[in-house]
């Protein structure tokens, strides 16, 4: 019988985390394209940009004019502080519950035109404060802080400028959920985190690294959805939540996020779409510092571009009826993205 080679030989791969598998196909790379391309141009300044310092946004506020971060309530959101209770069910197929929370928007950088493998160590340092400083006020009252990043008109972002979004939540959405019970799962089990392990083995291997410093790994994860899909994860100190970070945490995490996303750049020569968040213990009343020793805090870039700047990854048919399917192997995606430059190309002389 033929030997496998993960690299030719389509197999399925198991996601602990998620408690899916994965169907890897690398032989499907070598199928021409002819389906829908993505332009990928580097947007004109807009004078009328909502999120720049000094702009009126759509509801009549005006932003100040600021110089580093700035947050503020989303003038369109999807949760509400203040919601009725829906009516008890008449059959348990039709059941619905009450969801409170609230939505803010928070800019990066008051340049429209700035992304975060541009900007300095120091500047994104800024970013992870104020993701800590919301994390702390929000995670007070409300289960879940969900902070997340949509860069590109390909992930659906309307807006241009440096910015993510902060949504709160009195409930545990699905993700984090399933994240909750396979963790706690793990750790009953073999009484210890189940991604302390993982990059215990991936630190190791090296196979799925793409760069890494004292305090922070970026990776391919082996059970990788996404073409270049990453994960960050921290090396010391086990935090669980984002308000766990020391000084020289936050450093390392700052650096990390620069020299991915210039990798990432890098990759296409384009400013490399993705959507991003992070993920770690749940928060609200009865949630403590180091309650929750099966949680490792850990972010996610999910990229949806494949061959090129203008080729991306579809999620359809059979990754919605089926499973998730991916064409290149993570190990094949860690060195692509280990061997991109350095030093950002718009920056090259």
């Amino acid at each position: 019988m033929t030997e496998f080679k993960p690299t030719e030989h389509q197999h399925v791969r198991y996601n602990p985390l998620k408690d899916e598998w994965i169907l890897v196909s690398p032989h499907r790379c070598k199928r021409p394209w002819s389906g829908q391309t993505e332009e990928q141009q580097d947007p004109a300044p807009d004078p009328n940009n909502p999120l720049r310092a000094g702009a009126v946004r759509a509801n009549g506020q005006k932003n100040p004019m600021y110089s580093s971060t700035y947050v503020f309530p989303n003038d369109f959101p999807a949760l509400l502080e203040r919601v009725p209770e829906p009516p008890a069910p008449e059959h348990p197929l039709f059941q619905a519950k009450q969801a409170k929370g609230t939505c803010r928007v928070m800019c990066f950088h008051p340049d429209s035109s700035m992304t975060v493998p541009l900007m300095t160590v120091e500047e994104i340092m800024a970013v992870i404060d104020e993701w800590i400083n919301q994390m702390t006020e929000l995670g007070r009252r409300y289960t879940w802080v969900q902070i997340f990043e949509n860069k590109g008109a390909v992930m659906g972002c309307s807006n241009p400028h440096p910015h993510c979004q902060i949504w709160a939540s009195s409930f545990m959405p699905n993700e984090p959920r399933v994240k909750d019970r396979t963790q706690k799962q793990y750790y009953t089990q073999y009484g210890k985190p189940l991604l302390v392990d993982y990059l215990e083995q991936e630190l190791k291997n090296k196979d799925r690294i793409v760069i890494e410093n004292e305090d922070w790994v970026a990776l391919v994860p082996y059970w990788a959805a996404w073409p270049y899909e990453t994960m960050l994860l921290p090396k010391k100190g086990r935090p669980q939540r984002l308000t766990d970070l020391n000084d020289q945490q936050k450093k390392g995490l700052a650096e990390i996020m620069k020299g991915l996303n210039t990798k990432y750049d890098n990759l296409f020569k384009c400013s490399f779409p993705y959507s991003m968040g992070w993920h770690g213990a749940p928060t609200g009343p009865g949630h403590n510092p180091g309650d929750a020793p099966h949680w490792l805090l850990h972010g996610l870039y999910l990229p949806p571009l494949l061959r090129s700047a203008t080729v991306k990854k579809f999620m359809v048919g059979y990754e919605m009826l089926a499973q998730p399917q991916r064409d290149l192997t993570p190990e094949q995606a860690a060195q692509t993205l280990r061997e991109c430059d350095s030093v950002h190309y718009k920056l090259k002389k």
